[in-house]
């Protein structure tokens, strides 16, 4: 089974792009991030005609995450935090996957910038909610996979220039704490996993020629709980998208369950 993550930023700006990827790699679920758009404008019809499910926590012209999934999802939820802002960044659902019910959560972290700002402090709160609930969620299914836009870089590896993100809302080291201590709840960093050094960027900025330059960063992830770490096969970032026309400026990350 190959479940993808990938923040589209606009499923409708970028639909031609993710139909392309779908026919091209064919994964089995795709969690989307940054849909940039209420549920009743949700393009099901696009994705359905290509034989995926569509469950949606849209919200106008911002934030917003989507599941499509070939397999049927079950249990769907998108009340995990409940967000004062109300803002849609987190959505749920649970899959039969050889024997194993796994607890899929697709998340859209705030960015938190600029620091020491509400939105830095709305980002620790909604980190904190995510741990909270992790810690509830794993005890009653230990077999959990989260994936999506942490908008976290979990280490100076993982951007091109470390020096100049040290007091950015993605690299702050109480930010970075956070994603360790979601970890030591019992889950792996998969692209680390099997990467122990490789650069794995999975974001180039618009401007001053990013792409070109490979000046980029490790922002979206895969966390696969140790109950279910044996049965990923491999792990991809797949710039391929990152290239094209009208692209995000994120690129799609795979993992492979055998």
């Amino acid at each position: 089974m190959l479940v993808s993550s990938w923040n589209v930023n606009s499923v409708r700006a970028r639909i031609e792009n993710i139909k392309s990827y779908l026919l091209k790699y064919k994964p089995d679920i795709l969690m989307m991030q940054e849909i940039k758009t209420e549920d009743v404008n949700f393009p099901y019809e696009e994705f359905s005609s290509l034989g995926y499910e569509s469950h949606v926590y849209g919200q106008k012209s911002y934030n917003g995450v989507a599941i499509i999934s070939k397999n049927k999802l079950q249990n769907i939820k998108i009340n995990l935090i409940q967000d004062k802002l109300k803002q849609a960044r987190i959505i749920s659902a649970e899959v039969n996957f050889k024997n194993k019910k796994i607890h899929l959560i697709n998340i859209y972290t705030p960015n938190g910038n600029p620091v020491d700002t509400e939105k830095y402090e709305y980002k620790k709160k909604w980190l904190d909610h995510l741990i909270r609930q992790l810690k509830s969620i794993i005890k009653k299914n230990p077999n959990v996979i989260v994936g999506g836009d942490f908008n976290i870089i979990p280490s100076s590896e993982d951007v091109y220039n470390p020096k100049s993100f040290e007091d950015d809302a993605l690299f702050r080291l109480e930010i970075r704490k956070k994603l360790r201590e979601m970890i030591n709840l019992g889950f792996n960093d998969v692209y680390r996993h099997f990467n122990k050094t490789k650069e794995g960027y999975t974001f180039w900025d618009y401007m001053r020629g990013a792409w070109q330059k490979n000046n980029g960063m490790r922002i979206d992830h895969f966390l696969v709980s140790n109950s279910l770490i044996d049965k990923i096969k491999s792990v991809n970032i797949n710039k391929d998208p990152r290239g094209r026309e009208k692209p995000s400026d994120h690129t799609p990350i795979e993992i492979k369950l055998t």
